[in-house]
């Protein structure tokens, strides 16, 4: 099955790189869910030229001030296909959880946000990965003992851990308010991850 998933998954990425299309493959999810490995898992096997990677990086000055327009610029160019480990979506998410922008810098966010998608002219496939809170904890505090994953650990992991319920609004509010969620259950990441490769394998 596994296999299948990816021989469809390179079809479809030939053939957006063939007709120029745009796809964006947002990961969005609690901290530890798994979105840098799943992406991993998603371009194992895909050509180097049908894709690339937004890497998750702390915003600028200029960026936070121009939230929008700085994501604009990251989006997919023709043939392409981006998988944004964290994505613009971080202004109605993490942001205003760590008080890294104003109420005000939120709902402008989310008044103008499904507008924006769709000037993009851009086929969004937004993935949510769901964990537990008792699973966060286990992950995170894995990853302090963990030789070959250590560095991946921050200060902001136990802030994290202790606005789990916060963070379930703000999570409730984009899935209900913006479109095209998958909600995946990655308490079992192998099974959250096959599922993700399927999803991702039928876009049309």
């Amino acid at each position: 099955m596994e296999l299948n998933y990816y021989v469809a998954l390179n079809k479809m990425a030939e053939a957006n790189y063939a007709n120029g299309g745009k796809i964006a493959v947002i990961l969005e999810g609690r901290d530890g869910a798994g979105k840098s490995g799943t992406i991993r898992k998603l371009t194992k096997y895909l050509p180097p030229y049908t894709y690339r990677i937004e890497h998750s990086v702390k915003p600028t000055k200029t960026a936070m001030r121009s939230w929008l327009k700085h994501w604009s610029h990251k989006m997919p160019k023709a043939g392409e296909i981006v998988f944004y480990d964290r994505s613009h979506y971080s202004r109605a998410l993490l942001q205003p959880i760590m008080g890294w922008c104003s109420k005000r810098s939120y709902d402008q966010f989310m008044r103008l946000v499904n507008t924006w998608e769709y000037q993009q002219g851009v086929t969004f496939v937004k993935l949510w990965l769901s964990i537990s809170e008792a699973e966060q904890s286990t992950r995170l505090n894995n990853r302090q003992t963990d030789p070959l994953r250590y560095w991946k650990y921050s200060p902001n992991d136990p802030i994290a851990l202790s606005k789990f319920d916060m963070l379930t609004l703000y999570k409730e509010r984009v899935l209900t308010e913006t479109s095209n969620w998958h909600i995946l259950d990655y308490n079992d990441k192998q099974a959250g991850r096959l599922e993700a490769l399927r999803i991702l394998s039928e876009v049309k």
